[in-house]
């Protein structure tokens, strides 16, 4: 059963992958796609494909794939089903780098690692602050997070206001989470495989967390040790998404509870499967952001929300056993 599912999971996301090479302003037929991928095809047809659609496609693969992770971890972390990477304020720390750099003129360079640096510093002011006088809880560093992430709200709204008209375009699009100038996100594909890893290596422990800090310290869990190996590592693959394509609502929150409700609760199975899924669900409304209102493109993180709203509404509906599931 392990293995159809992450196997139908893989041709999904080749599928995605292969629509998303075809789709967009340029035509490219699947006979040409076929030849550039086999190392032929015209100069125009290897151009579109492998040096403008191939890197972005990637780019949103990964980042559907860091979120979905680290919102599956999330949840377990805090125990809430209506966690996502972003609760904690790691978007908006990312968001204050990233518009701070876009006001100063920096380049790309500048702006990704302004984004990584401002989501650090976030994840380290929730981590310090949580734990304040008193003892280290799940309860503590949710309630530092919300606030956090409402005092960065207030800042990015205080540099919009500061920033120029010519740019606030630009300042809005990387807000609303947008993959129109990605490049090939070989940091990003690292922290992924590297995150995805370890935190499979600690899917029985997460197994047995979800039933209760009590239940996990009977069975010989360092609870104290996972919460906080939980929150290190989802906050970096959170901030590593938010690098890569701005901030993008909604994958992280309903790609875990779709494979809950499809009975994947192991989560040696359901983080792989959520990275995979994740990915593809991106991947495809990043397809649909370049070919909707073709010339023109739309923010991903746009199609996301609309997309995710109405998915997610429907999953309470047709569960009521939704929010019970996750935890």
């Amino acid at each position: 059963m392990r293995t159809l599912i992450l196997l139908a999971l893989l041709l999904l996301a080749l599928a995605s992958l292969l629509t998303s090479l075809a789709s967009g302003s340029v035509s490219v037929s699947w006979q040409e796609l076929q030849s550039v991928l086999s190392g032929e095809g015209s100069e125009l047809a290897r151009q579109v494909i492998l040096e403008l659609r191939w890197p972005r496609a990637v780019a949103a693969f990964t980042t559907g794939a860091l979120l979905s992770v680290a919102g599956t971890l999330m949840q377990v972390l805090v125990r809430n089903p209506l966690a996502d990477p972003y609760v904690l304020g790691i978007s908006g720390g990312a968001a204050t780098g990233a518009l701070l750099a876009l006001l100063l003129g920096l380049g790309s360079l500048g702006l990704h690692s302004a984004a990584f640096c401002g989501a650090l510093f976030s994840m380290l002011l929730v981590f310090s602050l949580s734990h304040g006088s008193g003892n280290w809880t799940t309860s503590r560093l949710l309630l530092t997070g919300v606030v956090i992430a409402s005092g960065w709200g207030a800042v990015i709204g205080f540099l919009l206001a500061l920033g120029p008209e010519q740019g606030l375009r630009g300042m809005l699009f990387w807000l609303m989470g947008d993959l129109s100038y990605a490049s090939f996100p070989a940091f990003g594909l690292l922290v992924l495989a590297t995150g995805l890893l370890l935190a499979i290596a600690f899917g029985r422990s997460l197994n047995v967390l979800t039933q209760g800090e009590q239940a996990a310290s009977a069975l010989g869990v360092s609870v104290t040790a996972l919460h906080r190996g939980i929150y290190v590592l989802a906050s970096l693959l959170a901030a590593t998404a938010v690098t890569l394509a701005g901030s993008i609502g909604f994958v992280g929150l309903i790609v875990p509870h779709m494979l809950r409700l499809a009975g994947v609760r192991d989560h040696r199975l359901l983080l792989p499967a959520a990275a995979l899924l994740g990915g593809s669900l991106l991947v495809s409304a990043d397809t649909l952001a370049r070919t909707l209102l073709a010339p023109h493109q739309l923010p991903v993180g746009v199609l996301t929300a609309l997309v995710g709203v109405p998915l997610f509404l429907a999953l309470l509906h047709h569960s009521h056993n939704v929010l019970g599931e996750a935890r």
